[in-house]
C-alpha cells in the first residue's frame, strides 16, 4: 500500500496544479459566484479542500494549524490561496515519502470538527479516505470549471500515470 500512497500524494500535487492554472483564468465575480455546490464557489471549494487536508495532516502529524470550520476561508485572493496549497501539497508528498509499512497498520486517534466523539483507526484506511475526499471535491471544482470555462483540464489519474510514468511497471 505504500507505493500508492506516495502515487497519490503526487498525484495530488499534480491535479492541484491543474486544477488552480485553471481557477486562475476565471474572472474574479466568476470565481467567487455562488453556483450551487457544497462549498458554494471554487473559491469556497478550493478553501475547503486546504482546510480538510490541514485537520488530517494534524491528525496524521500532530503538527499544523487548523481551521475549526469546515467551511473556513483561509485565504481570500487567489494567490495566496493557491501558495498555501502547494505548500500543503509539498507537506503531504514529504509526509507519504516518510512514512513506512509498519506506519500504515499504526492507530491514529482524532476528535471531528463537526462532532466531539472520538475516531480511532488504522493509519491505512484514513490515508484512502483522505486522498478520496481531495478527489471528490476537485471533481467538484471540474464540474464548475467546466460550466463556467467550457472546459477543465482532465485529472484522471491515468493521465497523471502516463505523464509522470508513476504506477506504470
Amino acid at each position: 500500500m505504500l507505493p500508492h500512497v506516495r502515487m497519490f500524494a503526487a498525484y495530488n500535487s499534480w491535479a492541484n496544479r491543474r486544477l488552480y492554472d485553471a481557477a486562475a483564468r476565471l474572472p474574479d465575480e466568476q470565481y467567487r459566484a455562488d453556483r450551487g455546490a457544497f462549498f458554494k464557489s471554487v473559491h469556497g471549494t478550493l478553501n475547503h479542500l486546504l482546510v480538510t487536508d490541514r485537520i488530517w495532516m494534524r491528525r496524521f502529524t500532530g503538527e499544523g494549524e487548523v481551521a475549526d470550520r469546515l467551511d473556513a476561508i483561509l485565504f481570500d485572493r487567489l494567490p495566496d490561496l493557491r501558495a498555501a496549497r502547494e505548500a500543503e501539497d509539498r507537506r503531504i508528498e514529504s509526509y507519504a515519502a516518510g512514512l513506512g509499512e509498519a506506519d500504515l497498520v499504526g492507530i491514529i486517534r482524532y476528535r471531528r470538527v463537526s462532532s466531539p466523539e472520538e475516531v480511532v483507526q488504522p493509519l491505512g484506511p484514513a490515508l484512502a479516505h483522505f486522498f478520496n475526499h481531495q478527489t471528490h471535491h476537485r471533481g467538484q471544482v471540474h464540474c464548475l470549471l467546466t460550466g463556467l470555462l467550457g472546459d477543465a483540464p482532465a485529472l484522471d489519474l491515468l493521465f497523471f500515470q502516463r505523464e509522470t510514468g508513476t504506477g506504470m511497471s
